[in-house]
């Protein structure tokens, strides 16, 4: 009887009785896996992140553990298999003790937590080392063409712009924290790590929440990918509201054909110019541009397929599955949660209207008009916004292309957050 009762109180139904809050978490799991599935909310990143989500919050499952993360470091001994306890000095601080195998903690030594490496836990290492962001960036680059962007270099401008919502956003998040309410209170680093959602770049906001709040990485995560596919919804009635119908209707020429030795030269030397500039954006502009390389160069075509194909796949699994596990109970049942998703969804409005702003600003200046509903491309959601873009002009004129024009700002703000990232990692980091 007593091994049955041990039995019983060692299964995940028992444990669901001590900690209630799971099984909302587990019902949070499953309406994503429904978006994912069932409305196609970029499935192929939502859908591991929900599963993760699922895991990590199945009592018993010690799949992934946040002590061995604990503080935003790696504590490798764990990794080692030791066991470990707190010890309280003479002076009131504490000090992490490692048991080797056959030692005791010494009396009065207070043991905070006891744990096995679980198989989410390796598999973090990839994000909270930054390992899994910088492989997709490869391969982004990979399936990118910046031939518009060669062809038309004042949509640099425009991609520049569309970062504006990161900006704003970390100024209003401390905003927020400065109103003295209780549990929405976020450090500079927190508000960079918020704010980065609104350059609509996922493995980017996974990158900086990884390094500048690491505590905070699921919300944001799944925040960065809810709102990157529901682009179609969120960006056209802000595009409407800022512009005209006749701005809509703008026709513009098409644009001139760009040679290989251009396309060639484009990632080298925006690889040395933005790493000599912002040296902590060198490991995403960097592998963005390693990754064209192997598209345009036309030697490595082995490498490019590689790359856009089992690479990215294999990444977004493991990046799906970790972040999502990050999405616990304690952390994600909270109001810092709420203001996340509520700030992000002001970070991404923002960077809409900044991009369509300049737009309608550098017409005031152009002999050659700019259709503004471009600018709203400027987050780097590739290639979706461009499509939309693409889908409000031709609702306004259906003789109107756009989308070659869009595509121009739209891998200009992949560069864009990959820059914002890393000031804001050299500022905060």
């Amino acid at each position: 009887m007593e091994a049955i009762l041990e039995f019983l109180k060692s299964t995940g139904f028992y444990m669901i009785a001590q900690n209630w809050q799971v099984l909302l978490m587990i019902g949070i799991s499953c309406v994503l896996i429904y978006l994912a599935i069932g409305k196609k909310f970029e499935p192929l990143l939502l859908l591991p992140i929900a599963i993760g989500m699922l895991l990590t919050n199945l009592p018993g499952a010690e799949m992934f553990h946040e002590d061995l993360f604990a503080g935003g470091h790696v504590n490798w001994s764990l990794f080692a298999g030791g066991e470990y306890y707190w010890n309280t000095l003479a002076d009131g601080t504490r000090e992490m003790v490692i048991l080797k195998d056959g030692m005791v903690a010494p009396a009065g030594a207070e043991v905070l937590s006891i744990a096995s490496v679980g198989l989410i836990d390796v598999l973090y290492l990839g994000v909270k080392l930054g390992i899994y962001p910088c492989l997709i960036f490869i391969a982004v680059g990979a399936m990118t063409d910046f031939g518009p962007l060669i062809a038309n270099p004042k949509s640099l401008l425009l991609g520049a712009a569309a970062q504006l919502g990161i900006f704003i956003t970390y100024i209003g998040v401390l905003g927020i924290s400065g109103l003295g309410f209780e549990g929405l209170q976020f450090t500079q680093e927190n508000a960079a790590s918020i704010g980065i959602i609104g350059g609509a770049d996922g493995p980017t906001a996974i990158f900086v929440t990884s390094k500048l709040s690491p505590e905070l990485l699921g919300p944001i995560a799944v925040a960065a990918y809810s709102y990157m596919a529901l682009v179609p919804v969120i960006q056209p009635p802000i595009m409407k509201a800022l512009t005209s119908k006749k701005e809509r209707q703008i026709k513009m020429r098409e644009l001139r054909p760009v040679s290989k030795l251009e396309k060639i030269l484009f990632p080298i030397v925006v690889m040395i110019f933005v790493s000599l500039l912002v040296p902590s954006a060198a490991p995403l502009v960097g592998c963005l541009m390693l990754g064209n390389l192997f598209r345009e160069c036309g030697v490595t075509d082995r490498l490019s397929k590689t790359a856009q194909n089992e690479l990215c796949n294999i990444c977004t699994i493991f990046l799906g599955l970790s972040v999502g596990a990050t999405a616990t109970a304690a952390t994600f049942l909270s109001p810092k949660t709420l203001a996340i998703i509520l700030m992000g969804i002001v970070a991404f409005g923002v960077g809409t209207a900044g991009g369509v702003l300049l737009a309608k600003f550098m017409n005031l200046f152009l002999k050659e008009k700019i259709n503004p509903l471009i600018g709203s491309a400027g987050v780097s959601a590739v290639p979706m916004a461009a499509r939309v873009s693409q889908t409000v002009g031709q609702k306004e004129n259906p003789s109107n292309f756009l989308l070659m024009h869009a595509m121009g700002p739209n891998v200009a703000g992949v560069i864009g957050s990959a820059i914002a990232a890393g000031v804001l990692i050299s500022i905060f980091g």
